[in-house]
């Protein structure tokens, strides 16, 4: 039998019994490929196979996805494009297990989620993924550093670490002078930093970005990108929704999609490579960025 959680798990207690060890285990450099060519390779980052999704709507039913099949390696950075209704919102639910597929199946770190029960998704959700959406989705009247601590208050984490953790993903945004405002004393780009601090604060290893940079002006979706950029080189696997060919073609590789199949795949440079946001960005501006990721928008 399941043990009671702790109600209140922003009061310092518990709000979840620990594990003994993580359910997935997170990578400590997912930019190195694993060495030799026996059986014991590290598995995909993301497997999916053969997966359809099908709503149904009344008596109509709805076909969103149909037969999709996608490898992800470990430390690649995808941007997933496509029309309304092509089905990449589809997708996104269902790699950050939001949403599940009515046939095939899906694999995170070669853990099939269909065989973990609504506790355990939670967990690896938590654990092992950070969301980011267009919308930001701070709460309102609530200080920067507030928002950044949810995750970490939600799984027990005692107030002095997770205000330290916080702060830390603050300033690795450039935010460290902002931890005190309001979501609305701030910019779009800044309220985006501020969310992404939020995904990156418990050290996921999967960053899943949805339109992050549609409601953002071109200097701040600028920022926010040499910032998933940044990510990416430390070694996270980064996914991005989005219907920006130009945001799209900083990715290292493009998958598009229509009327729910795969219609392109191209790759534009190795997985375990300098993200091209980071090459265009530094060319852009014909030096160095020195105070990426500081710069405020």
């Amino acid at each position: 039998m399941r043990a009671a959680r702790n109600p209140d798990p922003g009061a310092g207690g518990p709000g979840r019994l620990a594990r003994e060890r993580p359910l997935v285990d997170r990578a400590s450099s997912a930019r190195q490929p694993p060495a030799g060519d026996g059986p014991r390779q590290r598995p995909l980052a993301i497997q999916v196979r053969e997966v359809t999704k099908t709503y149904e709507l009344g008596q109509i039913k709805v076909r969103a996805l149909r037969n999709v099949s996608l490898q992800i390696e470990r430390g690649d950075f995808v941007a997933i494009m496509g029309s309304s209704g092509s089905g990449k919102s589809t997708l996104m639910n269902i790699l950050g297990c939001l949403d599940i597929p009515s046939s095939g199946s899906y694999l995170i770190d070669g853990v099939d989620v269909s065989s973990l029960d609504e506790d355990d998704l939670s967990d690896l959700r938590s654990r092992k993924i950070g969301f980011i959406f267009q919308s930001f989705n701070l709460v309102s009247r609530t200080s920067a550093i507030a928002n950044v601590e949810l995750p970490l208050a939600y799984a027990g984490v005692d107030r002095a670490t997770r205000r330290q953790r916080a702060e830390d993903a603050l300033s690795a945004v450039g935010m460290a002078n902002r931890l005190h405002h309001q979501s609305s004393e701030l910019s779009g780009g800044q309220q985006q930093r501020v969310a992404v601090a939020r995904a990156i604060v418990t050290n996921p290893t999967l960053i899943l970005a949805d339109e992050p940079t549609g409601n953002l002006d071109s200097h701040s979706t600028e920022g926010v990108l040499r910032i998933f950029a940044r990510l990416n080189e430390e070694g996270r696997t980064v996914v991005l929704i989005t219907h920006e060919p130009d945001v799209a073609e900083l990715a290292k590789r493009v998958v598009r999609l229509s009327d729910g199949e795969v219609v392109e795949d191209r790759r534009i440079t190795g997985a375990h490579d300098v993200p091209p946001a980071l090459q265009h960005l530094k060319s852009a501006h014909h030096a160095p960025d020195a105070n990426a990721p500081g710069t405020q928008s």
